[in-house]
């Protein structure tokens, strides 16, 4: 018996879900299309139900006509190991969408995400000002110059 996901994210756009999905499913691993199900009526005619795995988790993108829209409100954040990871996610995302600071961009649908390096809480801890200053400098975040923040310097 599979087990059930207790919370699945459930993401409204106004006609482009498989579009979204679709990107979302090319950028991140073990991610992919389980069910596609067209909406015959209503705001979201013609638009569809997507269900999906990111990353392995569940999550459903629906059709449902242009009465709502994303905000910064809610966002996914992305905790990447490497540099290469934070390039890859931040230019596959934000193509089409709009950069922000802070390692923040929306993608070319309008929801809002965040590509962190995974040691980000670390690093905050050793310099909280050092840093802070670093990443308020940033748009996409950049791994060495938060680490070189975070370090004092060696007095010789």
């Amino acid at each position: 018996m599979t087990e059930l996901q207790k919370i699945t994210p459930h993401l409204w756009y106004d006609h482009d879900a498989q579009a979204a999905v679709d990107l979302y499913v090319s950028l991140f691993p073990n991610s992919r299309v389980i069910s596609i199900e067209r909406i015959p009526s209503g705001p979201g005619e013609d638009g569809a139900i997507v269900n999906f795995e990111l990353n392995g988790q569940r999550m459903t993108a629906f059709d449902g006509g242009p009465m709502f829209r994303f905000t910064e409100a809610v966002s996914f954040v992305v905790s990447c190991e490497t540099q290469e990871e934070i390039d890859h996610y931040w230019y596959g995302l934000s193509s089409g969408g709009t950069e922000q600071q802070c390692g923040w961009l929306k993608d070319p649908f309008g929801l809002s995400w965040q590509i962190v390096p995974a040691e980000l809480p670390e690093l905050m801890e050793a310099a909280p000002v050092a840093v802070m200053d670093a990443l308020l400098q940033m748009v996409k975040i950049e791994i060495e110059p938060l680490r070189r923040a975070a370090s004092p310097p060696v007095s010789g």
